[in-house]
């Protein structure tokens, strides 16, 4: 028996999915318990607008980048830290880890794996990028 390509396809968009959420609950409970969450603290009113300004690009950087979001502003990301890099990426997690795997696509059948310090460059690149599009998104 043979399965149709498509949807085995879309199974795994599915599954990948599942796990990339799986695994921001599991970062964000383990956040939770570190930093005590039942502590509040009285803010200003730009503090707390920083603070919503930084989950929502860490959310961005940390699923939607990698499940493929057709949201505007993550698109929006994506081509900013592709024209500051002058390359395409692809953003993964593996299956069974933790950490962002970043390939920079080379040519229609290539990517090589970003590593080391280049690695560090693209994610602070993508984390300040993500901080200014969801800083001038939000109202």
């Amino acid at each position: 028996m043979s399965a149709n390509p498509a949807l085995v396809r879309n199974m795994l968009r599915t599954y990948g999915r599942q796990a990339t959420t799986a695994r921001r609950l599991a970062r964000y409970k383990r956040t939770l318990r570190a930093a005590g969450a039942e502590d509040q603290v009285a803010i200003s009113r730009e503090a707390r607008r920083r603070e919503l300004v930084q989950k929502v690009a860490a959310e961005i950087v940390e699923s939607l980048i990698v499940t493929g979001s057709e949201n505007p502003v993550v698109e929006d990301i994506k081509r900013e830290l592709e024209r500051t890099f002058k390359t395409a990426f692809i953003f993964a997690y593996p299956p069974e880890d933790q950490d962002l795997q970043i390939f920079k696509v080379l040519g229609e059948n290539n990517a090589v794996e970003a590593t080391g310090n280049e690695r560090v460059r693209i994610l602070e690149a993508l984390w300040h990028i993500a901080l200014e599009k969801v800083d001038e998104t939000m109202i």
